[in-house]
């Protein structure tokens, strides 16, 4: 898929969310949330005939929290969705490095090829950080305002998960397994 298109598919809801809660308030924020996800998770599947896995989890939990939020008239639902998320993204981490079961490989696994250790030292990277961003979703959303917790949700959320990505690649670039020599792969 278009790496662009691709980018309004996964970012467009949230851009969406930010500007009609800036308009029109939470819940309709959060209506247009939920609908511009599902309609984003439909497009993926009509383009690419597969629907991510990632993506999935995340209208999942868009529906269910967003859902509540409406249903009952309360904003807490849509706020400590990002907290409820990150800890279980978490817990899976380091349930799986508990039964010796890298979560993270088997996700990433057809994309990156490294050593088990860079693999485990990515994963607890990364089940660490996610209960940075649940600890941090609680102080902005327990400590100001909505408007301030949106823009957090929109302008703090992803640019630091794309910091703390980008911080990883000199872990991949030292544990990237390299192709053998003579294996058919080169030119």
């Amino acid at each position: 898929m278009n790496p662009l298109l691709r980018l309004a598919l996964e970012a467009g809801p949230l851009a969406l969310f930010f500007v009609i809660n800036s308009r029109y308030g939470l819940m309709a924020g959060t209506g247009v949330f939920m609908a511009a996800t599902s309609v984003a998770l439909a497009a993926s599947w009509l383009l690419e005939r597969r629907l991510p896995v990632m993506p999935v989890v995340g209208c999942f939990f868009v529906l269910v929290f967003g859902g509540l939020t409406l249903w009952l008239n309360d904003e807490l639902f849509i706020k400590i969705k990002p907290t409820v998320v990150n800890l279980l993204l978490a817990g899976t981490l380091f349930a799986g490095l508990i039964l010796k079961r890298n979560l993270l490989k088997v996700v990433l696994g057809a994309a990156l090829e490294m050593t088990e250790t860079g693999w485990r030292i990515l994963t607890v990277r990364w089940a660490w950080f996610f209960l940075a961003l649940a600890l941090l979703n609680e102080i902005v959303w327990r400590s100001f305002g909505t408007e301030m917790w949106v823009n957090f949700k929109v302008f703090g959320i992803m640019p630091l998960s794309i910091a703390f990505s980008l911080a990883q690649i000199p872990v991949i670039m030292k544990h990237q397994v390299q192709p053998a020599e003579g294996d058919g792969s080169g030119a």
